[in-house]
């Protein structure tokens, strides 16, 4: 007998929602490899819905591929990312770091006459390659009809109609939606969405799916949590990347910030794209539980009827992963050292960037052990919200619960 999700019909559905962040991915996967050891043996996929960008998007499309057997999913994860380097995402051999050099110079100092604009700064053609050894995206389609997921979405953003687009392949009660600036379109997903997705502006090429271009799924990504919502989700799981103390410039002008580094500014823009649209978007739905809740049970909610109030569990590093990076840095290619000094300086600004670049397997390996850390310090309300038992309906660092807390504008 198949064991499926939904087997029980009064069950809470749970989204996975897993956002982009480069190499930062990899403490996705320490977090999944905890859920998976919490989970009785033999337990299948406990996601309905799964959702990812950018390099999420990777994460997720292997755990939908999989989704019958949860466990062997995230140890395919792990001996992948484990095993990291950077060679296996984008070429970092001498010959096109200086191919790559002179064609950008040659074309900004011809302003593209002869040489043609490069379409990147890096090419990710090898990450190409290992998806489409690892991934088989025809069982996610089985998956589906099996119950073992019900739907997987992966985000893009296109070029032409600058829109963030929402590919999902879906049971079949599930329809498209569009709103501002923003669509959900039903499609079987494949190695094309995927690349798309992690096609981090002016860094990775963009691709090209039907007649339009797309590039990184944060882009113009203002509601990450949009796709499981429509989606059905009642409860959403989002697995950040993200967990940096402010730090407060300078308040004396005799000794200002340093001018920024182009590296600071790229990270600093990666940063932004990756992870600002989700705490916004989590502020949103707070605001909606929030009303929703005020409705006390048995009246009419009015307007509000069709809405329905949804659980929330944020977990994020409890590291800084600028600084876990910097401990790695010599771990890079010496050809990509030398992009990053020239771009960067010697500013520690480039910790940033090269927390998001730095897929090599001794980085990874350690967010793996930091996600997995972090998550079993949460493990029996982790279980809870991965099972369908009650939960609170936002479970997060305190830092965030108090940024979200009732009332506050």
């Amino acid at each position: 007998m198949k064991t499926r999700l939904n087997d029980n019909p009064l069950r809470a559905k749970t989204a996975l929602v897993l956002p982009g962040g480069g190499a930062r991915g990899a403490f996705q996967v320490g977090v999944l490899k905890a859920i998976a050891e919490l989970l009785p043996k033999g337990t299948p996929n406990p996601f309905g819905v799964i959702s990812g960008t950018s390099a999420g998007a990777v994460n997720s499309v292997v755990l939908a591929s999989k989704a019958r057997r949860f466990k062997l999913a995230i140890a395919e994860l792990e001996r992948v990312w484990g095993a990291f380097r950077c060679h296996h995402v984008y070429r970092t051999d001498h010959w096109t770091m200086l191919k790559s050099s002179a064609h950008w110079m040659t074309a900004l100092a011809l302003g593209g006459l002869l040489v043609g604009m490069p379409r990147s700064l890096l090419d990710n053609s090898p990450l190409r390659s290992l998806l489409s050894r690892n991934v088989r995206f025809p069982r996610i389609a089985h998956a589906i009809d099996n119950g073992w997921v019900e739907a997987l979405a992966v985000t893009a953003a296109g070029y032409g109609s600058a829109r963030s687009i929402a590919f999902f392949e879906a049971a079949e009660q599930h329809g498209e939606w569009s709103r501002t600036r923003r669509h959900g379109k039903a499609t079987r997903i494949n190695l094309d969405h995927v690349m798309a997705s992690v096609a981090v502006p002016m860094v990775f090429p963009p691709v090209r799916i039907g007649a339009e271009y797309f590039g990184d799924g944060a882009m113009r990504q203002a509601t990450p949590l949009s796709p499981a919502v429509h989606l059905g989700a009642d409860r959403i799981l989002v697995i950040g990347i993200r967990d940096e103390k402010l730090v407060e410039p300078s308040s004396d002008p005799r000794e200002p910030d340093p001018f920024p580094s182009f590296a600071q500014i790229a990270g600093y823009m990666l940063d932004t794209l990756f992870m600002d649209g989700l705490y916004s978007d989590l502020e949103r739905l707070t605001r909606v539980n929030q009303l929703l809740d005020s409705v006390p049970d048995g009246q009419d909610r009015g307007r509000f009827s069709s809405m329905r109030p949804i659980d929330t569990m944020l977990i994020v590093p409890s590291e800084d992963l600028r600084e876990v990076a910097s401990r790695y840095q010599q771990e890079l290619p010496f050809a990509i050292r030398m992009l990053l000094r020239g771009v960067g300086g010697k500013s520690s600004g480039e910790s940033r960037l090269l927390s998001f670049l730095l897929f090599e397997r001794a980085y990874t390996e350690e967010l793996i052990r930091l996600g997995y850390r972090d998550a079993m310090q949460v493990k029996d309300e982790l279980l809870a919200f991965a099972t369908g038992e009650p939960v609170p309906r936002l479970f997060a660092p305190d830092w965030i619960k108090r940024d979200l807390s009732p009332l506050k504008v």
